[in-house]
C-alpha cells in the first residue's frame, strides 16, 4: 500500500507547508536522505497553544502537538520529493520546551513517534531524541525534525 492511501485510508490530510519563519528551507534532499527543518506546530499559520510543558500547556496537549510538529514535517518531504517516496522514518529529533522540573519528554515526542509508526508501520520505527530546552521559537512548545529515507 502506498503512503498516500495509508494516509487516505486513517483519514489524514498533509497540511500545506508551513512557511520558514527565519533565513531556512522547510526540507533539503541530499543523496537518499531528506532533512527537514524543525518544524513547529503550526496550524493554519498560528501556533494553537505557546508556553512551557509542564506549566502553561499540559504533558497531553504537547502530544497532540508533536503530532502536529511530525504532520508539517512529512507535508514538508512531500512538497520536495512527494511522500509516497519516502522508504522508512530514519531519525526523529524532538524538542520540548519545559517547565522547571518536568521530565516528560519522551511522551511528548511520542506524539510524532506513534503518528510515523501508524503511517509508516515497521519503516516508521526510528531513532530519536527528545530534549528538554527552555525556550522554542515564537514561544512554542515542542519542535520535531525528522530524517527520512526515500527512492
Amino acid at each position: 500500500m502506498s503512503v498516500s492511501a495509508r494516509l487516505a485510508e486513517l483519514g489524514i490530510e498533509l497540511p500545506a507547508v508551513v512557511p520558514p519563519v527565519a533565513a531556512y528551507v522547510p526540507a533539503v534532499r541530499t543523496g537518499n536522505l531528506v532533512y527537514t527543518s524543525g518544524q513547529l506546530p503550526m496550524v493554519d499559520g498560528k501556533l494553537p497553544a505557546t508556553g512551557k510543558v509542564g506549566a502553561e500547556v499540559t504533558a497531553e496537549q504537547a502530544y497532540g502537538l508533536a503530532r502536529t510538529c511530525g504532520l508539517n514535517a512529512l507535508a514538508a518531504v512531500h512538497a520536495l520529493v512527494g511522500i509516497d517516496n519516502v522508504v522508512r522514518v530514519v531519525k526523529v529529533v524532538g524538542f520540548v520546551a519545559s517547565a522547571p522540573g518536568f521530565g516528560g519528554q519522551p511522551g511528548v515526542v511520542n506524539g510524532a513517534s506513534e503518528l510515523f509508526g501508524e503511517i509508516f508501520g515497521d519503516a516508521g520505527a526510528h531513532a530519536r531524541s527528545a530534549v528538554g530546552v527552555s525556550e522554542l521559537p515564537l514561544n512554542a512548545p515542542v519542535e520535531v525534525e525528522i530524517v527520512v529515507e526515500v527512492v
